[in-house]
């Protein structure tokens, strides 16, 4: 070894790397893998040898021990040579990968590619400061090959899933689908949900509420509000009272009407109202324990509507910058030194009557917590205040570190105490009946955490009826016999409201309660079912498509095991117990693809499907004789024929109508809508067709009525339809107000503006996708405004082709925000808006900003990271004419060191 020799760390990504390198000395190589450097080979990655053998349906030989064949990633070949490379001039390496179960399967397939023959350390820490990391330095532990086994176990499972159920969605439903071990089952939550709330029918109810005005000593003519419990001692229905088919739970309960309502108040007019009983107790509460993977996702999207991916890709910046813990862990424990700064920093701000005499320690209540060891919170044996870090995080960052902050030092602070009084007021109506109203209230006298931090909850489908006054209302002092004085008595009516839908917070939670997937992955679920359509957002609500419900009811019909509930949280108990070591993933795996003790396996399950009528999949009845059908091109309603002997009835559903919305009444609609032939605008003088304005499944568009072409001569080919003109309205236009002018125009574009004088192309003005936009030969340029596409001169349109040409056919732009110089290129990097969304550049490489980023909160780390990572990918190539056959190779195999 060479005096110059090394040592070599590798860590996933470079903002990681940038941060440890610093806290490491110059005799130290911090390199970043950018994530996996390999995965399952795809089946057209398979040599051409084993393309016919037992790899060549998953990679996976699942008749001798489920071996996986593996392939270094395409865009991870040129960072490997560079890994490589580092590694000839080193004399150590230390894998300091995430301590989780991904991270330690990076590990190892970094060792299993590297091959180094210097000493392998593994380097492990939840937090990135410069103790830690001395001491993960200090105590490098083995490789955990059960944490690999894990990690490969669930890899194995997912590729067998999707590769044996996905191709029946695409047979049965629509090409492009995807089936997936946690996705359908979270698609099935969601679409359950719906289903209740399309099964569910409102109730009517009313009840009473009241305006009174009492109090003894200094609390007299202290004015309060009650509301109506129970009439001659029968409980007063409220929401919750009744079920979703609107009928009661419990017939002895008082179902009070409109008529019954306002009667009551009548009678009561003059009444003598009195206090029945008068209760207080005691009120306290405990703050929330320190932050997991699950609960942070669920805060961030309750305080900060902060997506899940948007809330782990934010964490995970601030984990590699040094200013949170590792964020996957299902871990609330904190550390003694965790604790000890948490006691101080409350201390300090709040005062030492706001610290409980003794520590709190909080106990994980997920069944399986294997993650990290630690719950998230700030970095370091002290923590950094949000005005301490303000001038280093901006946008989501701060944001986040502040809940982080403050979620983990309420944790370490004292209960909140009050009081809760409860009063029942009593008064006999003229008809003699007994009308009795509660009230209650808490009074927060002591607010201990709450001071720091309060937890965020779920929307509730009813709240507590009989609390009129509500926390943090006092009620007088009143004591029993006392008579009060009625202010108003009024009667109101309600309807029982539907099941609420899922938001990303709400699911996040009910898929942890059930034990379904890691919390670590949900992020990433709920991306994968939004992003293949499955589920739609509508602002907070996560609504499933018509697809979803084709897709979970052939899931239903013909692999019931695959989407159940308790036999996918079973699947995860056994993947926890592979991790500990307690069962074998060879055998694990042979039971769930071949089946055991009688019960069926994947295999079985996808080669005995039997005949799957795809018509009637796709189906669902909305009401008699209206059936939704799932089509190729979109969701369509068909309908008995109007008249007997007529066609079926069809129509459009738009996209923006909810399935729940979907009722028969709205059904009805969407035919006459479609059945109108749309508003006649008269004739275009030059052909002589009408011209008609109609609504479509893409919205309001003008179009030409072409004559019905003759009939061919006997034994001639019948010539194809010709297709009328089209052309959708503009924004500023209106269905209702359009004109035959205004249609002509449409239907006449694209528009000619001229020929380009040095090339003699045509350059012409038209509407797209994308918006409006100038043409010229494949040269695309955008405009500004629709209106340009009939005004712009020759002359502005050659101004546009001028300009220096940005992304695909825009025009050069100031930049959205400046981001300072890359550390790998010392050039400035910048935010620019290109013809598919924002992106970041250094002149020379350019990448996409990913959905969970946005121009307004982008970091420069992140910018860098994004830009080393397309580094890293190298520039894209063209895929040869023909090539030879791929070199032959070996099945990957695990080192041989490597326990059961």
């Amino acid at each position: 070894m060479t005096a110059t020799a090394r040592k070599l760390v590798i860590v996933e990504s470079p903002a990681k790397a940038r941060t440890i390198a610093g806290y490491l000395g110059s005799g130290f190589d911090v390199e970043a893998s950018v994530g996996h450097i390999r995965d399952l080979a795809q089946p057209s990655e398979l040599p051409a040898e084993m393309k016919k053998g037992p790899y060549k349906k998953f990679a996976i030989d699942v008749e001798n021990g489920f071996d996986p064949y593996y392939v270094v990633d395409a865009d991870k070949k040129k960072k490997v040579t560079e890994l490589k490379k580092l590694l000839k001039d080193a004399d150590e390496l230390y894998l300091a990968t995430d301590e989780d179960r991904e991270g330690e399967a990076i590990a190892w397939h970094l060792l299993e590619v590297l091959k180094p023959k210097v000493p392998v350390k593994r380097m492990v820490f939840h937090e990135i400061t410069r103790e830690a990391i001395q001491r993960a330095l200090a105590e490098p532990r083995d490789l955990d090959t059960r944490l690999v086994d894990a990690q490969e176990t669930r890899r194995l499972l997912d590729r067998l899933y999707g590769y044996e159920v996905s191709p029946v969605l695409w047979r049965k439903v629509r090409q492009g689908l995807s089936a997936g071990r946690v996705q359908s089952v979270a698609t099935r939550m969601v679409v359950d949900r719906e289903r209740e709330r399309m099964a569910f029918r409102a109730a009517e109810y009313w009840d009473v509420k009241g305006s009174f005005t009492g109090g003894r000593g200094a609390t007299a003519g202290t004015t309060f509000g009650a509301r109506l419990v129970a009439v001659d001692g029968a409980k007063v229905a409220t929401g919750k009272d009744f079920r979703d088919d609107a009928t009661l739970k419990n017939q002895k309960t008082l179902h009070l009407d409109e008529a019954t309502a306002t009667g009551l108040v009548s009678a009561l007019e003059g009444a003598d109202v009195t206090v029945s009983s008068v209760e207080e107790k005691p009120y306290t509460r405990r703050p929330a324990a320190p932050f997991t993977t699950s609960t942070l996702q669920q805060e961030a999207s309750r305080k900060l509507r902060m997506n899940s991916r948007a809330a782990m890709r934010t964490a995970q910046t601030l984990y590699e910058n040094g200013y949170i813990t590792y964020m996957r862990t299902d871990s609330v424990a904190l550390s003694g030194q965790a604790i000890d700064a948490a006691r101080r920093q409350a201390t300090e701000l709040y005062g030492a009557d706001f610290i409980p005499q003794k520590p709190r320690f909080y106990a994980s209540k997920s069944k399986g917590a294997q993650e990290a060891h630690e719950a998230i919170r700030p970095a370091g044996d002290s923590f950094r205040t949000p005005a301490q870090v303000s001038g280093a995080l901006s946008g989501d960052e701060f944001r986040l570190y502040e809940l982080i902050w403050k979620r983990t030092v309420a944790s370490q602070m004292a209960d909140a105490k009050g009081s809760t009084a409860s009063v029942r007021l009593q008064g006999t109506a003229s008809d003699g009946r007994v009308a009795e109203f509660a009230a209650s209230g808490t009074v927060i006298t002591f607010r201990g955490f709450l001071a720091a931090y309060e937890e965020g909850r779920d929307v509730e489908r009813y709240s507590d009826g009989e609390n009129a006054s509500g926390k943090d209302a006092r009620l007088p002092d009143l004591q029993t016999g006392d008579g009060v004085a009625t202010d108003a008595l009024v009667a109101e009516g309600h309807e029982t409201s539907p099941p609420p839908r899922y938001t990303e917070a709400s699911l996040v939670k009910a898929l942890e309660e059930r034990g379904i997937g890691r919390p670590s992955t949900y992020a990433a679920t709920i991306s994968v079912i939004t992003d293949r359509g499955y589920v739609l957002r509508r602002g907070q609500a996560l609504v499933p498509s018509w697809v979803a419900f084709s897709v979970i009811r052939l899931l239903e019909e013909h692999f019931p095991k695959l989407i159940d509930y308790d036999f996918t949280a079973e699947m995860e108990s056994d993947l926890d117990r592979i991790a500990a070591g307690e069962a074998d993933r060879v055998d694990w795996l042979a039971g769930f693809y071949f089946g055991r003790d009688g019960a069926e396996g994947l295999q079985n399950l996808v080669e005995d499907l039997g005949e799957i009528d795809a018509r009637e999949i796709n189906s669902i009845t909305i009401a008699d004789g209206i059936t939704l059908r799932v089509g190729r091109y979109g969701p369509y309603l068909e309908g008995t024929p109007s008249e007997e002997g007529g066609q079926a009835r069809r129509a459009s559903v738009p996209d923006d109508i909810a399935p729940d919305e979907l009722t028969a009444q709205k059904a009805e609609e969407l035919f006459a809508a479609s059945a109108d032939d749309g508003r006649e605008l008269g004739v275009d003088p030059a052909t002589g067709h009408t011209i008609i304005a109609k609504n479509g499944r893409f919205g309001p568009y003008v179009t030409e009525v072409l004559p019905e072409p003759e009939a061919p001569a006997k034994g001639k080919k019948k010539p194809a339809k010709p297709k009328p003109r089209t052309g959708s309205l503009f924004k500023d236009m209106d269905l209702a107000t359009v004109d035959l002018e205004a249609a002509l125009k449409l239907l006449s574009l694209p528009r000619v503006v001229g020929k380009d004088p040095e090339s003699g192309d045509e350059i012409t003005a038209q509407n797209g996708r994308y918006g409006p936009y100038l043409k010229k030969g494949t040269d695309s340029r955008s405009l500004t405004s629709e209106d340009q596409i009939f005004d712009i001169t020759l002359d502005e349109a050659l101004e546009i082709y001028s300009q220096p040409k940005r992304g695909r056919g825009a025009t050069a732009a100031k930049p959205l925000k400046e981001l300072g110089e890359d550390p790998s290129s010392g050039k400035p990097v910048v935010v620019k808006d290109g013809r598919f969304g924002p992106y970041v550049t250094d002149g020379t490489t350019n990448a996409t900003l990913r959905a969970a980023d946005s121009v307004e909160t982008i970091a420069a780390d992140r910018a860098y990271e994004l830009l080393a990572e397309k580094r890293a990918k190298g520039p894209a190539k063209k895929k040869a004419p023909a090539r030879k056959p791929a070199a032959k190779k070996a099945p990957a195999k695990k080192a041989a060191t490597k326990k059961s």
